[in-house]
């Protein structure tokens, strides 16, 4: 695992775009699994003034998205397909025929983890985008998820209810169960990249990386990735 530490969260977001962006030079029909939360809005809206500024073009780009709400669809300002529209794909020339997530109103659960698995077969990750849970979990997969686990529904743990529960205005208001991508599916991206910021991040980002390889810490697995870069600002990597 590649690591680099930059001093704050902007510098942080500006590393991660360039890795993105030479990704995108490199292949204009490149696969990018992408996430949501708040800690790669920096890096969205790099990718956005770079577009608007220098021109780089996303009209051939297809998209991945980890996982998505169960119950919530498009209309609903708390999806996740909402939330990638809003704070990137309606910024860039991206065809949202290209962007691809779960269906959250899905209603048959298995038949739509069948359907997205054979999707991220049929066009893997060239490079999967990661945020980092204050419990080790990557994408929606809790400790205690198996290694071997592709896309599933998954009922949240506590913490990160918690943890999401400040984009919501009440707690009540956060879905207790979500679609998505498993540590499998992750793990099959050609290039891994992950962002942790915040000294609440500190101990979870020296557990995946100088830990032991367990489902205890779901992001421990990455230490196994051939091509995974971990980038962290100086608070998160306090104790590496």
């Amino acid at each position: 695992m590649e690591i680099i530490i930059t001093n704050d969260y902007e510098e942080m977001s500006e590393k991660a775009f360039e890795i993105i962006l030479s990704v995108v030079k490199d292949n204009p029909q490149a696969v990018l699994g992408l996430a949501t939360g708040t800690t790669p809005l920096g890096l969205y809206n790099k990718m956005i003034a770079d577009h608007k500024l220098n021109g780089t073009s996303y009209k051939l780009i297809k998209t991945v998205n980890l996982d998505e709400y169960v119950g919530l669809d498009i209309n609903n300002k708390q999806s996740y397909v909402y939330f990638m529209r809003k704070n990137l794909f309606d910024e860039l020339d991206i065809d949202l025929k290209n962007t691809n997530i779960e269906n959250g109103k899905a209603d048959d659960a298995e038949a739509e983890c069948n359907r997205y698995n054979a999707l991220l077969k049929q066009m893997p990750q060239d490079i999967q985008l990661l945020g980092l849970g204050s419990n080790g979990h990557i994408a929606f997969n809790e400790p205690g998820t198996p290694f071997s686990t592709e896309t599933h529904v998954v009922q949240l743990a506590e913490s990160t209810i918690k943890d999401n529960s400040r984009l919501f205005e009440r707690i009540e208001d956060v879905p207790s169960s979500a679609y998505t991508m498993g540590p499998k599916n992750i793990m099959t991206a050609k290039k891994i990249l992950i962002l942790a910021s915040g000294a609440n991040k500190a101990q979870t980002v020296n557990s995946m990386v100088n830990g032991e390889i367990n489902e205890k810490c779901p992001a421990s697995i990455l230490q196994l990735h051939p091509d995974c870069v971990l980038i962290v600002d100086k608070e998160a990597a306090a104790l590496l």
